[in-house]
Formats: structure tokens, C-alpha cells, sequence
């Protein structure tokens, strides 16, 4: 079949295969009126729900509190001079440079340790299993966690025991002198009153300790020697001058009052521990070999000092750091299966490349991986900081009242200065307006990296 030519030289096109129906399909589905019908109801929907909060928020940030009085850039000069909201701002400042960091080099340290392990499901689905968790749950969770009591707080329970088994302490906490007659507070603990010669003897009782608590070993106190001490020496006894059901005198050793046997005791000169001796199971001590003059016995705080109890987390020096740790628990199963993601798009050839010219497995991690890799891992981070920069319930659940200002957020003092208490929507919206101004580029430069990508 010969296709005949015109005059131009050039073979005439086919016929068109196009028919009636399918023109008229194809200048519908064309129309610019199509694709507005369409459109509408989202558009319609986004202004509603973004737009317009937006608007409204700008504009109500430019009226006081009660919205009837128009002060211009007012409440910004408050947002900015407010002793409260620069510690949110602060804090805030806090967030984005640490949370996103860790969170990206934890995913990142997960999701290469996964591709070595056979059990790397149940690893990825442990890891991952908090993001399953809302932040009200995680907050509750860690405020258990954070526990101050070691008996209701894993965090603190740990530190105690890792503490108590390289440091034991002190058997006494708590005791103190019964009066000030023969021991008063002095030095590190309690000392005598009156300075003590060689060939005296002490009496020092103390209270402010549980019978039951004392010692298997203690015994009946015993009275020191009223007479016949040594040359050189100084003996003394201490004891518990209580007794259960009451009775006996103050001061004296009773028959059913015990000897406190452990404590430390030091004979002190011009500020110098001289001697040190170690009370018996009846309370009785002695210093042997003192030369002449005046002494001072010491009872050191260390017997008396207050078993470690712990961290306290909430407090107003951690309460940040403590709660970044429990964002850090529930968003690291994020970025560990995002990052995992990219690693299994990296061309195998490349990595099976370098190791063939003799490249450590360090290098072609540094060399090779990190460099195919750190698109993914922008990503990650901008989205963390996207994040981070909005965290309010996680703060408002697990900060205590009393150090609420200390961890205190944008977010967070955004609610408080608008419905927390303060009723002052103005500086509210204007806060409001700061936060999304800082979101803003972050989200621009996400849209920007996407775009590029499906390009």
C-alpha cells in the first residue's frame, strides 16, 4: 500500500481515529469549569478550616484583650518582653536543637542495626509501638517513671540501686542530740558542748531514731566510767534515750534503752581530727593514746545523713531534659522506619563498589550511605522540627504546677495566656501568630524537597 504524496513531498497524515464521542468526552474533561466544580468544595473547605483562623488570628493579635481596643504591634513588644514567654521561647529553642537531633540519630543508629539482626521485626515493632501511643498516655506513663519515691519510680529505683551498691548508707538517719546539754550541731554533725581532757568520760544521747530500726547486734547501753579512766584515755557511750511505752529519765541510761553500735566518733583538736573511734553493739567507745589539753568529741553528719533517694526528675533543673526524653522514646520508631526506608533504596553496587576497592565498613557508611542517605534524613529532621516547635500535651501533662514555668513551651503558654487562666486572647493570638511563622519555613522547605523529588 503506497500512501499518496501532495505537492510538499511529505506523506499525507492517517485519518483521524478520533469520533464524535470522544471529542465531545475529551473538551468536557478540558473545560476550565470542570475543574473548578470540582475543586470548590475543597477550596471552600481549606479557607473555612486554615485560612480564615489564619486571617483572624493576625487580626485579633492587633486588638487587647478584650478585642474592643486596637494597640497595633502592642502585644508583640509584651510577647517579647514577658519574662515567661521568653523561657518558653527558651525552651523552645531547647527542643529544636536537641529532640530533633537525637530523635535522627537514634532512627538513624536503629534502622542500620536492623539490616545486621535476624529478629529485625520484632526489634522495628518494639521500637516502633510508642508512636501507637498518644501523647496524654506517654505523659501519664513518665510521670510514673519519673516517680520521685524509688518504690514507685523505675527511673529512680534504678539510680538507687546502682547508687546503694558502690556507696551503703548511713545507719542512723535522722538521729539527733535529745537537748543541747551535752551535744549541739558544730562541724560536720554533733560535738560536745564543753571540751573533754583525757581521763573523762561521755555520755551523748540521742533520739529522733526507731527503736525497732536499730541494729540486730545493739545491746543494753552501758553508763560510761563516772571514775577510774586512764591517762591518755577518753571513753564514752552512745545510746538511743528512748525506750518503748514511756518512762525512765531524760538524760540517763535506762534498763530497757540500747547502745547504738557503728557510729563514728572523733576526738577533734584545734580542728583536727586527732583520733576516731567505732561505737560496740552497747554504745561504748574509747580513745587510747590522746596527749594533754582540751578535745572536742564529734559525732560526723555521715551517720545521721538521709539515704539517697533518687533523681528528682521534675524538677525545676531537669524537667526539660526529662520530658525531651520521653518525646525521644515515642518518636525514635518514626524515624527509624523512615530512615530504614532509604537505606533499602540505596543501590546495592554502590556499597558492594567500595568494599571491593578495600573500604572499611566505617568509611563506606561515612563515604557512601550517609551521603545517598541524607536527603531522607533532612526530611526527618525538618519534620521533627515541624514537631517540636507545636509540643504542648506532653509538656502540660507531665510538668508538676509548681515547675510548669520552667518547662513552659510556646505552645503551652499560648493556651495559658488565652484560656489557661490569663483570658488575654490578644497576646494569645499573638503568640499564635509567632509559632506559625516559625513553622512556616520549615513547611515551605519540606513542599520545596517533595517537589523537586517527583520532578
Amino acid at each position: 500500500m503506497t500512501v499518496p504524496l501532495r505537492n510538499s513531498g511529505r506523506p499525507e497524515a492517517p485519518p483521524s481515529l478520533e469520533t464524535e464521542e470522544t471529542r465531545g468526552t475529551t473538551g468536557e474533561r478540558g473545560r476550565p469549569s470542570t475543574a473548578v466544580a470540582f475543586l470548590l468544595p475543597a477550596s471552600i473547605l481549606l479557607a473555612v478550616l486554615m485560612l480564615y483562623p489564619i486571617a483572624y488570628s493576625f487580626v485579633r493579635s492587633l486588638f487587647d484583650a478584650g478585642g474592643n481596643t486596637f494597640i497595633g504591634l502592642g502585644n508583640y513588644v509584651t510577647m517579647f518582653t514577658d519574662p515567661e514567654t521568653f523561657q518558653a521561647i527558651r525552651n523552645n529553642v531547647i527542643w529544636v536543637v536537641v529532640a530533633p537531633t537525637v530523635v535522627t540519630a537514634l532512627g538513624l543508629i536503629f534502622a542500620v542495626l536492623t539490616e545486621r539482626v535476624r529478629w529485625r521485626t520484632a526489634f522495628k515493632l518494639v521500637i516502633f509501638m510508642p508512636m501507637a501511643i498518644s501523647f496524654l498516655a506517654a505523659g501519664i506513663i513518665f510521670r510514673l517513671v519519673y516517680e520521685q519515691d524509688p518504690g514507685k519510680g523505675v527511673a529512680n529505683a534504678v539510680i538507687v540501686g546502682v547508687h546503694d551498691a558502690f556507696s551503703s548508707s548511713s545507719q542512723y538517719a535522722g538521729a539527733r542530740p535529745r537537748d543541747a546539754k551535752a551535744l549541739v550541731s558544730g562541724g560536720d554533725g554533733f560535738q560536745t558542748r564543753s571540751p573533754v581532757s583525757p581521763g573523762s568520760a561521755v555520755s551523748l544521747p540521742l533520739i529522733g531514731f526507731a527503736p525497732d530500726a536499730l541494729p540486730k547486734g545493739a545491746s543494753a547501753a552501758k553508763p560510761a566510767p563516772t571514775g577510774g579512766v586512764g591517762a591518755g584515755r577518753i571513753e564514752g557511750v552512745v545510746w538511743l534515750d528512748f525506750a518503748k511505752g514511756g518512762g525512765g529519765k531524760p538524760g540517763q541510761i535506762d534498763p530497757n534503752e540500747k547502745g547504738m553500735p557503728g557510729l563514728t566518733v572523733q576526738a577533734v583538736q584545734n580542728g583536727t581530727v586527732v583520733d576516731t573511734a567505732t561505737t560496740g553493739d552497747d554504745g561504748r567507745f574509747a580513745f587510747t593514746d590522746l596527749k594533754g589539753g582540751a578535745y572536742t568529741i564529734r559525732l560526723p553528719g555521715s551517720n545521721f545523713a538521709q539515704p539517697f533517694a533518687g533523681v528528682t526528675w521534675l524538677g525545676p533543673n531537669l524537667v526539660t531534659p526529662a520530658i525531651i526524653a520521653a518525646y525521644v522514646w515515642m518518636w525514635a520508631g518514626f524515624a527509624m522506619v523512615l530512615i530504614a526506608a532509604g537505606l533499602s533504596a540505596i543501590p546495592r553496587d554502590a556499597l558492594e563498589a567500595a568494599r571491593v576497592d578495600g573500604a572499611t565498613e566505617w568509611q563506606v557508611f561515612r563515604r557512601v550511605t550517609m551521603p545517598l542517605l541524607s536527603p531522607v534524613l533532612l526530611v526527618v529532621f525538618v519534620t521533627l522540627v515541624i514537631n517540636v516547635l507545636k509540643i504542648f500535651d506532653l509538656v502540660y501533662i507531665m510538668a508538676p504546677g509548681s515547675v510548669q514555668p520552667e518547662a513552659n513551651v510556646l505552645a503551652l503558654q499560648m493556651w495559658l495566656v488565652s484560656f489557661g487562666g490569663g483570658n488575654d486572647q490578644g497576646l494569645g493570638s499573638a503568640l499564635g501568630v509567632f509559632l506559625f511563622l516559625l513553622v512556616l519555613p520549615a513547611m515551605l522547605f519540606n513542599i520545596r524537597r517533595f517537589r523537586r523529588e517527583e520532578d
